[in-house]
């Protein structure tokens, strides 16, 4: 998790504009599924991109699904028109996701958040409730398993039991 920790803080010290989701917003929420990437939805616009370029330099950032991991573009004007970037990294892999399903565009995202405290640097993390709710809309295996424990986290916060 630190190598995640690092890449979410160096993306907000360049202030990207992003809403961290999927299973690191689950483990946020104290969920104890152990995910290999971090997701964040975040709007692709150019000005967007350049950040998102800028705090990735130096990290070897390269497309994670393209042949032979071809390196990511220093244009940020390249990438316009990507819904998605699927990323690796020095420090892991990373996928900047323009929408969720079941949520929204990213403006649909940022307005379902809570601010957490990661070592000292805030960022945005998908509410719980939202985040159960894009969950239900993908129902891949993993997802379903990570509803179960989700509105379990949810029954405790709130006190009810079931």
């Amino acid at each position: 998790m630190a190598s995640t920790l690092d890449l979410l803080k160096i993306l907000a010290s360049h202030d990207v504009d992003f809403v961290i989701v999927g299973g690191v917003a689950g483990v946020l929420h104290g969920s104890r599924l152990v995910t290999q990437d971090v997701d964040v939805c975040a709007p692709l616009t150019l000005e967007n991109l350049t950040r998102i370029l800028a705090s990735l330099a130096g990290l070897n950032p390269r497309f994670r699904v393209a042949h032979e991991n071809r390196p990511l573009p220093a244009d940020p004007a390249a990438l316009s028109g990507y819904k998605n970037l699927y990323l690796v990294t020095d420090l892991g892999q990373i996928d900047v996701l323009s929408e969720i399903t079941g949520v929204g565009s990213y403006d649909e995202v940022a307005s379902h958040t809570i601010t957490v405290d990661l070592a000292g640097t805030g960022c945005r993390v998908l509410d719980l409730d939202t985040l159960i709710r894009a969950k239900r809309a993908l129902n891949l295996p993993k997802d379903r398993q990570a509803i179960v424990e989700l509105e379990a986290i949810r029954e405790r916060i709130s006190g009810r039991r079931p």
